[in-house]
């Protein structure tokens, strides 16, 4: 297994992990949880610039990566409706598109196709992390008593991750809905119905 395939399944690996400080009330759990989401959503720059550098792009990782980035922003969009910072809309539709291109991934697999991650694809996740972060500081700003503390003379700060939030998430659905209408489109010859 190359590098880039093992950063994949440290992103997977972290997904747990970032799970347990969102969930778990600890002093600063939330803080340490962004960190963890941070660094699982660097690897995936990291894993996808090594796998072109070195040209170790492989079918392993043309599945498993879009795989990965996928899980990390379900689990942390999931956490983010129940912390009451993400609309459950916005989910249901975010989850929505992933689901369907997975399906459909599944489908060119199943004969021997490998969809790999398009630009509009690409475009959505990183459009996505940016909204879960801003997210994720809103939390921060919400439920660390020292950094509430610190903020409580400058609301401007907390108006700007609450309004940061809802813009980059509406951005995120737009973008989400665009990618997902790109993959179906590009596919169509994978769902025809007359075959």
């Amino acid at each position: 297994m190359n590098l880039a395939n093992k950063l994949t399944i440290v992103r997977i690996f972290l997904i747990p992990i970032f799970l347990i400080f969102l969930a778990i009330k600890l002093p600063y759990g939330t803080v340490l949880a962004t960190f963890v989401f941070i660094i699982a959503a660097l690897t995936d720059k990291l894993d996808g610039y090594i796998a072109r550098s070195r040209n170790q792009i492989t079918k392993f990782g043309k599945f498993m990566d879009p795989l990965a980035d996928k899980l990390l922003v379900t689990s942390a969009i999931v956490s983010l409706v129940e912390l009451h910072i993400v609309s459950a809309l916005a989910a249901v539709i975010i989850l929505s598109r992933e689901f369907a291109v997975t399906g459909l991934r599944s489908i060119a697999a199943s004969e021997g196709k490998v969809i790999a991650a398009s630009w509009w694809g690409k475009i959505k996740t990183v459009v996505q992390i940016i909204a879960i972060i801003f997210a994720l500081l809103r939390v921060n700003i919400i439920t660390v008593p020292s950094l509430n503390e610190l903020l409580a003379d400058l609301p401007w700060i907390t108006n700007f991750f609450e309004w940061g939030t809802n813009i980059a998430m509406f951005i995120a659905v737009v973008i989400t809905i665009i990618s997902g209408v790109d993959y179906f489109v590009k596919n169509k010859d994978v769902i025809r119905t007359d075959r």
